[in-house]
């Protein structure tokens, strides 16, 4: 599938019939559609049914899919991934920063790669090596998977967390990239606009969700996320009502 022409110079990789399945699902009040509720999503934005039905079919047989008389059901696994919609529950900030040592080494590759994911869906940024930090300011539960790796902190002592901030991350480049999503999103096109929102929710995820104190004026994560939670909604009212099921 070509990159879809979007009237914005920022760069947007293409979505696979699969990732469009996954994202569908994901988004859908309910994670099982019916063969003809997929086509008609799928077609609207697009992708040509044969190709979609050769992604179901792979779907069904690597177990991403679940198959029963003429539904579907996305894997729990992949569900799960719903949670990436969502906003992160804040609260307010104190000047508190959350800091996390890592100090197990000598860890396999696969282990190592894996604590970085975990702590950078925490929305953690790394200060130095194996020194995370973020303003204390999210309510989420922490993982005990690495429990035995890692030292948490809690600081006050943070001369100028404005800087710190932007040390931790680059919050000027997030932000051109939320706004040229934004303009991208913003097209006649389907296949480039439903291309455009999945990488929007794709940056999402990196928000830092930082405290108002240590954003750049006219942050633009709320409106890139209302945008793409308007797309959904609509999205949700294509499938046909007489489907079968």
């Amino acid at each position: 599938m070509k990159s879809a022409v979007t009237g914005s110079d920022v760069a947007i990789r293409p979505v696979t019939a699969r990732s469009a399945l996954v994202r569908i699902l994901i988004a859908a009040d309910s994670p099982t559609m019916t063969s003809r509720e997929i086509c008609a999503a799928t077609t609207a934005i697009g992708y040509p049914e044969s190709t979609i039905r050769v992604a179901v079919s792979r779907m069904v047989a690597a177990g991403d899919l679940l198959r029963e008389r003429r539904a579907y059901t996305l894997d729990p696994a992949l569900r799960a991934r719903r949670s990436e919609l969502a906003a992160p529950r804040t609260r307010p900030w104190t000047g508190d920063w959350d800091q996390v040592v890592v100090t197990a080494g000598g860890r396999p590759a696969a282990e190592r790669a894996a604590l970085r994911t975990t702590l950078l869906s925490l929305r953690l940024a790394e200060l130095r090596e194996g020194v995370w930090m973020r303003p204390a300011n999210l309510e989420r539960a922490w993982p005990t998977t690495f429990d035995d790796a890692l030292l948490r902190l809690r600081t006050h002592a943070v001369d100028d967390p404005v800087a710190l901030a932007r040390r931790l991350w680059s919050l000027d480049e997030w932000a051109a990239r939320a706004t040229g999503l934004l303009a991208a999103i913003e097209t006649p096109d389907p296949t480039a606009e439903f291309t455009a929102v999945c990488a929007g929710l794709d940056h999402l995820t990196t928000d830092p969700a930082l405290p108002a104190e240590l954003l750049p004026a006219d942050w633009p994560a709320g409106r890139l996320r209302a945008r793409t939670a308007d797309y959904l909604a609509w999205f949700r009212t294509l499938a046909p009502a007489d489907a079968d099921r």
